[in-house]
This record gives structure tokens, C-alpha cells and sequence, in this order.
């Protein structure tokens, strides 16, 4: 089989190769499938740079959520079904075929396409719990920046239907009006001067005590500026790839506190997080979430995939399609 590996760490669209390897073996709980798609994240082209909070023993092959169907069955899995479209619970995903825990591995509703099947876990059931973490009441103000990436989109929806009021960040003024087409209001550009006091006609009266930041470098600053005092800045992300830089009266005098948020160490119980799964699925299945692909490329276009997955104003996921 092919797949996609990484013998060092560095620039995903140089150090990313296709290399043959052989077809791994299912072992006990685990199960077997051939990739239909793999979606390339945000984290997953950090692994590959060194830059995240994991870094795999080199070689590595990368991608971190799929779509598959099963294959073939360890010993003692009892849950799935060979012929299954599949997603959760795999690694190593950027390749013909793939091996999943079976504990963590749920079959995908016929009425779910593969677009949206293939990106469930890591962006909306990620926005769901960042939502769930803040502990955002009905009536409560959020401000976030990158409200026009996928994330961004989730979390102004997930909070509207939770009557959370999500004001949005964009760097652009032409996102505005690209999210008011997809229904999404509370939107302001930073791109001009003056945005601090459109962003406060906005919330009017409200008082903001949350903020999601993932853009890292000024990112926290803008939102803090907006922010009541005793709030409370999450750190979702790093677009930039700059260090957070903030002013100390942010801490001392506003009494804001500014921590991490990671879906692999969430502060969520972990029957929380899989009733968060099952209405992400639910809603994907009626109909009501779905989840565009920009583009999608075969394993041996990886570069171009990688370059593609990096460029501005995409109205979805940059994803490897499988054989």
C-alpha cells in the first residue's frame, strides 16, 4: 500500500513523501480500513513542522481523522462489520489503509455523506466542547477572532443554537459579508481602524467574559479590549505562528486569565464528550450540519494538497482521497 510519511520535521510541503509500505495487520481490538478520505488539519501539518504538542517517532505517517470502510477485524471486535463506513479512533491516517482502535470507532449513518463523514470528529465535536469548557449559559457573550474558519463557523452556530451570543473577529472585510451569506451575524472587521467600537455597538449593553483565540500573536490583545473584567481568554489555536503578545495590565488590572484549551487533554468527562459526539452525529445525519470539501487530492499529489490546504478564503476542507 501507499501512504504518506515524514522521515523529519520540518515544512510539510517539502518533507511529506509517498512511500510503499506494507499493509499493517489488524491485532486484537483492533480493526482494518481502506481510506475513502483523510481531511488535512491544522494540527496535523504542525506534527509534521515539530511545532505541536505531540511529536511521533520519526518515520511517521501522518493524518490524524479519516473515513474508511472496514476492511478486516481483530480478534474479540464485536462492534463493527466489515463493509462499515467508519470514523474515530484511527492514526496514521494519510495512507491507503489505516488501523483504528475498535473501543473508539463508530459506524457512520447511511444518510451522512463522506464529505461530512470524514471531518465529524476533530472540528465540530472540538467546537462542542470548547463551548462546553467555557460553561456559556444561555444569554452569555463570547468574543472569538478567526470566526471565518471552520472552527469559527461551528462555534458562532453551535452557540446561537445554545442562544450564546458569539461575537466574530475576521481579518478581512470581504468575510463579513461571506459569513452573513452562511447566516452568521455579529461579524466585524479588523481590517480598518475603528472596529474596537463597531465590535461594542454590537454587544450593546452585554457584557463579554469569554474569549476564543486562535489566531496567537495580537489575537488575545483585541479580544481582551473588548472583554469585561474577571473574564477569562481561551487559546484555541496559533494561525499566526507568533508568540502571544499582551499587555500586563490585561492580567493585573482587567483580572483576565488566559489558559489553553486541547481536544487531547480536555477538561470534559469523557461521557460528556461522547453525548457531544452523538448530536454532532445526529445532526449530521438529519440533514443539518454538513461540512463542504474545498478540494481533494489523491496520496500522491501530498505537496499540492499541503499548499492548498494553506490558502485564504477556501469554503472547506483540503482532503486526501483515498484508492
Amino acid at each position: 500500500m501507499h501512504s504518506i510519511v515524514f522521515e523529519r520535521f520540518g515544512d510539510p510541503a517539502e518533507v511529506l513523501t509517498l512511500a510503499k509500505r506494507e499493509r499493517p495487520a489488524p491485532g486484537p481490538g483492533q480493526v482494518l480500513l481502506r481510506m475513502i478520505l483523510s481531511p488535512i488539519h491544522n494540527h496535523d501539518l504542525m506534527t509534521v513542522a515539530g511545532t505541536y504538542g505531540i511529536k511521533p517517532p520519526l518515520p511517521a505517517i501522518g493524518g490524524t481523522e479519516a473515513l474508511g470502510v472496514v476492511e478486516k477485524l481483530g480478534a474479540g471486535v464485536e462492534n463493527l462489520q466489515v463493509g462499515q463506513r467508519v470514523i474515530g479512533g484511527g492514526q496514521q491516517t494519510w495512507a491507503d489503509y489505516y488501523l483504528v482502535d475498535a473501543r473508539y470507532a463508530r459506524p457512520v449513518p447511511d444518510g451522512i455523506d463522506d464529505e461530512t463523514a470524514c471531518q465529524l470528529i476533530a472540528m465540530p465535536l472540538s467546537a462542542k466542547m470548547v463551548l462546553a469548557d467555557l460553561g456559556l449559559q444561555r444569554g452569555d457573550w463570547l468574543v472569538q477572532n478567526s470566526a471565518n474558519g471552520a472552527v469559527g463557523r461551528l462555534v458562532s452556530r453551535f452557540g446561537a443554537e445554545k442562544s450564546v451570543n458569539v461575537l466574530s473577529l475576521v481579518r478581512r472585510d470581504a468575510a463579513v459579508a461571506e459569513l452573513a451569506a452562511a447566516g452568521i451575524t455579529n461579524v466585524v472587521s479588523t481590517e480598518q481602524p475603528g472596529w474596537e467600537a463597531r465590535a461594542r455597538d454590537l454587544v450593546g449593553d452585554g457584557s463579554i467574559r469569554a474569549g476564543l483565540d486562535s489566531v496567537g500573536g495580537d489575537g488575545p490583545a483585541q479580544l481582551a479590549c473588548l472583554m469585561a473584567d474577571g473574564g477569562e481568554i481561551v487559546i484555541f489555536g496559533a494561525l499566526s505562528g507568533q508568540p502571544i503578545r499582551i499587555e500586563p495590565s490585561v492580567a493585573i488590572f482587567q483580572q483576565i486569565t488566559i489558559r489553553g484549551f486541547w481536544g487531547a487533554k480536555p477538561r470534559l468527562a469523557p461521557d460528556v464528550i461522547g453525548r457531544l459526539l452523538e448530536e454532532v452525529v445526529a445532526e449530521a445525519a438529519s440533514g443539518r450540519l454538513t461540512l463542504p470539501v474545498d478540494a481533494a487530492f489523491p496520496l500522491d499529489r501530498i505537496a499540492d494538497a499541503v499548499r492548498a490546504s494553506t490558502e485564504p478564503g477556501r469554503k472547506g476542507k483540503v482532503v486526501l482521497r483515498g484508492r
